[in-house]
């Protein structure tokens, strides 16, 4: 017999984090522990209220779930007891786990990946004035890839002086929806200038046609536009590459196959993720090992993180460890 736990947690964020759409100091997740025949498999989402959800109703959904789920509803059954994002996450996410505790064989294996090998991911500054960002690119100075939250008024001034700071990092940014098409042409311009390699969805989601009718002098990524397979063709001609993270699509399953099908119509791939505990880091690590822009920095920015958690060494993770997931 398997039974379901759903969990509500609240993780303190070390500082504040700060982006286009506001400010958060804790990062509040959603917790599924599936348990059966003295195995256990756990999964970890954070709803999205960019998309309209809640940590109760992604809750109440998996509630509502629970008899199909306690009835040993497979993982290819999930698309039918669940919307794709959050809720399905922490859940396609349980079942691989539980799954690879059950057989014995790792959550790599079974998806037909390579061996996990260590990444380097992205670190993120928050946005704040200026000179506030300059100082946090200093003290990160030595990290590879540091990652901006841009998207407000003195935009360039930012990359001016984050570059200036922390001149031997590479940098991409994130603009999370806060530029208008009016300012498009002159921000790329600047990120060129700054050295910057990747800007992340520069506009709305539902007005992002200007980005097919302009040079792009650096690559640009959709993330709140890209969601699942089916919206691929209507990203062509407009963004280079596509963030892919496992609460937009609904777990890891989902994830694999909309990687694959990106990269088969020339996308370049970004893993990325929501501010979230290592529980939800590791099966984005191992969608990440078909990436080609890693951001998976979220229990960084935690004050603390589960244990045990992926070993961060500076901004390189390793594979994590089978009692964590996986």
């Amino acid at each position: 017999m398997r039974s379901l736990a759903v969990g509500i947690e609240s993780w303190p964020i070390a500082g504040r984090f700060t982006i286009a759409r506001g400010s958060k100091t804790v990062a509040d997740v959603v917790t599924v522990t599936l348990r059966e025949a003295g195995h256990e498999g756990r999964g970890e989402c954070v709803p999205y209220p960019r998309y309209g959800e809640t940590v109760e109703a992604v809750a109440s959904a998996l509630e509502m779930a629970r008899p199909a789920i306690e009835a040993g509803a497979s993982r290819q059954e999930v698309a039918r007891l669940l919307a794709p994002r959050a809720a399905r996450n922490a859940l396609d996410c349980a079942l691989w786990d539980l799954e690879a505790k059950q057989t014995g064989v790792p959550v790599w294996q079974r998806a037909g990946l390579s061996t996990p090998q260590p990444l380097v991911t992205a670190f993120t500054i928050s946005l704040a004035a200026p000179q506030e960002m300059a100082e946090a690119a200093a003290r990160a100075a030595e990290r590879p890839l540091l990652k901006l939250k841009l998207g407000g008024p003195g935009d360039a001034e930012r990359l001016r002086l984050v570059r200036a700071a922390a001149p031997a990092s590479r940098l991409i940014v994130d603009a999370n929806e806060g530029w208008s098409p009016d300012e498009l042409a002159s921000m790329l311009a600047a990120c060129a200038e700054a050295g910057v390699e990747l800007v992340e969805q520069p506009l709305p989601a539902g007005n992002d046609g200007g980005l097919a009718a302009i040079a792009r002098p650096v690559p640009v990524c959709a993330d709140e536009s890209a969601h699942d397979a089916d919206q691929l063709a209507s990203l062509a001609g407009k963004y280079d590459a596509i963030n892919i993270k496992l609460d937009k699509t609904g777990g890891l399953t989902d994830a694999l196959a909309l990687a694959r099908a990106a990269r088969a119509m020339g996308f370049r791939i970004m893993t990325g993720c929501m501010l979230a505990t290592s529980l939800a880091m590791a099966p984005a690590m191992l969608m990440a090992q078909l990436a080609d822009v890693v951001d998976l920095d979220g229990p960084l920015l935690l004050a603390r993180d589960r244990e045990p958690g992926i070993v961060y060494e500076g901004s390189l993770m390793r594979p994590p460890a089978a009692r964590l997931w996986g």
